[in-house]
């Protein structure tokens, strides 16, 4: 099929929706939308957005789960040329208080629960925290009943019943606005917000698609939350651009993900190696078919990624990116060879350039040579109301330092080695972690391992590694250190070890490791 002409995302759904009026676009269990139904369904929604004052520039947050109502929102915003702002379920109060607050958010779309929270609840625990929301002016609830506080989402076209085609118009975005705003998890300091343009939207997402091979008669299989980039901006619009069909689940539960791949004959995975291992183990698995199965995105080591094949996903897609640049920066052909696919990332996608250099000098380095990913071309414009943040990540060339450890061969495929600050600096030669990890992780006891440094009068920093067994007793360290000088240098050999399971692992409110908090275990040494 030919790429959309589009260049903004209210007329990108007008575009699918005349060239495929008919096919289904979103299926949320009982509610089946095709492209006509749900452009017409976002337009009354948007002219009930238009008469409670949003115009082009204002800003929206949504905090829901997967539902048909968050992307009805989502594009009715849009296509006001409003932004809007993706906020995490699981973020606490005061969390969502400094998102709402630095984003100047002046409505939110919610449903009535918030994970196990009341939305009464959230929205107090919101109103309490340090400086206030005073830019929030209404709340829109999307399953709850409408009051002298709330606004009905369903009740959106009624309110716009009066506002004309010609008043929406004068509003509709231009190609290089700001489409979605999404906050990056912060781990030592608060979040970074990442606008993403319309235009980037199309193209990037487009060429990811290309590298699917996808068509029309695609089925995206869709339980990742719509608050990440890797849902809301890669997914959803990758095949969106091909004219295909998502099918959203709420939440990931594998037992309903086996039930919704079969019964919709989903041929798209977007998601993590943990969700094909949870699938596999479900005792449904057997009596499902997952035929349908063909491509997606993901991203792990390639024993994780080989899970995803093993479930029937055997033209899976490995991507390195980041939110800043779209969620995917670089992906692998479909078509490329496995072992490949295992191991790599592949290519820079159309409109991004890749580049590694040397992360004190800047100079480009030789092919297979490991130094830091830089990137030019589909990147966000800056990070919002942080000028401080955007000049430390962006050169005067306009290189956005991704801050990430990578080699790239003669061919131009990049392989990612982790976070230039995970560096373990021991003796006075660096280790990558990564590397580590991917070693520890082929061990037939080890279900998940986690290389850092901690201080050690001799080296500076010795290597020790953090374990998550798949079962049974842990191994003896002796054994393990042994493992990895079959394939790993001396130096790089992680000589301390803690077994814990994965509730200990320290993540943030979007489910990230916390790298800078593994040292925590090896306190007692």
């Amino acid at each position: 099929m030919d790429k959309p002409v589009s260049r903004t995302t209210p007329d990108l759904l007008a575009e699918m929706a005349g060239r495929y009026p008919d096919r289904e676009f979103v299926i949320d269990g009982e509610f089946r939308f095709t492209y006509s139904e749900f452009q017409q369904t976002v337009l009354g929604h948007a002219k009930g957005l238009y008469a409670l004052g949003m115009r082009r520039g204002s800003r929206m947050a949504i905090l829901m789960d997967n539902r048909h109502e968050w992307l009805i929102a989502y594009f009715a915003a849009m296509s006001l040329g409003a932004e809007v702002v993706a906020l995490n379920t699981w973020a606490t109060p005061p969390e969502l208080a400094y998102q709402i607050r630095h984003a100047d958010v002046a409505l939110l779309v919610a449903e009535e629960r918030i994970r196990d929270k009341a939305l009464d609840d959230v929205l107090a625990g919101i109103a309490s925290a340090d400086q206030g929301i005073d830019c929030l002016s209404r709340v829109i609830t999307a399953d709850g009943a409408e009051s002298d506080s709330r606004i009905c989402l369903a009740a959106l076209p009624s309110l716009g019943a009066d506002v004309s085609n010609a008043a929406l118009a004068a509003n509709v975005p231009e190609t290089g606005d700001t489409a979605c705003i999404l906050y990056t998890s912060g781990s030592t300091s608060t979040p970074k917000g990442v606008p993403l343009l319309h235009c980037g939207l199309i193209d990037n997402m487009w060429s990811i698609g290309e590298r699917m091979h996808l068509t029309p008669e695609d089925r995206l299989w869709l339980a990742v939350s719509l608050f990440w980039s890797f849902s809301c901006v890669n997914a959803l619009f990758t095949v969106m651009t091909h004219g295909g069909t998502v099918v959203l689940q709420h939440h990931f539960d594998a037992g309903e993900a086996l039930r919704l791949i079969e019964t919709e004959r989903c041929s798209v995975f977007y998601g993590m190696p943990t969700m094909a291992l949870a699938m596999e183990a479900h005792p449904d698995r057997k009596n499902r078919d997952l035929g349908s199965l063909r491509t997606g995105a993901t991203i792990g080591t390639p024993e994780q990624i080989q899970r995803i094949v093993d479930l029937g996903v055997r033209e899976i897609c490995n991507v390195y990116g980041l939110t800043e640049g779209y969620g995917n920066s670089a992906v692998i052909d479909a078509h490329d060879p496995l072992e490949r696919r295992l191991r790599c990332s592949g290519q820079a996608l159309v409109g991004s350039v890749i580049r590694i250099v040397d992360p004190e000098s800047g100079i480009v380095l030789p092919a297979d040579e490991l130094g830091e990913i830089v990137i030019r071309g589909n990147v966000t414009p800056g990070y919002l109301n942080d000028p401080v943040r955007t000049a430390e990540t962006f050169d005067a060339e306009g290189w956005m330092h991704s801050g990430d450890l990578g080699a790239m061969d003669a061919d131009g495929y990049l392989t990612f080695h982790g976070r230039i600050k995970e560096l373990v600096k021991t003796g006075g030669i660096n280790v990558a972690p990564a590397e580590v990890e991917k070693v520890l992780i082929q061990h037939d006891s080890i279900e998940q391992a986690w290389v850092t440094g901690i201080p050690d009068t001799r080296l500076d920093e010795a290597v020790a590694a953090v374990i998550v067994l798949k079962n049974g007793a842990p191994p003896d360290p002796d054994d393990l250190i042994a493992w990895c000088r079959k394939t790993l240098a001396a130096y790089k050999v992680p000589r301390h070890y803690r077994f814990v399971s994965v509730a200990e692992l320290p993540l943030t409110s979007t489910g990230k490791l916390q790298k800078n908090r593994l040292g925590a275990f090896f306190q007692e040494d």
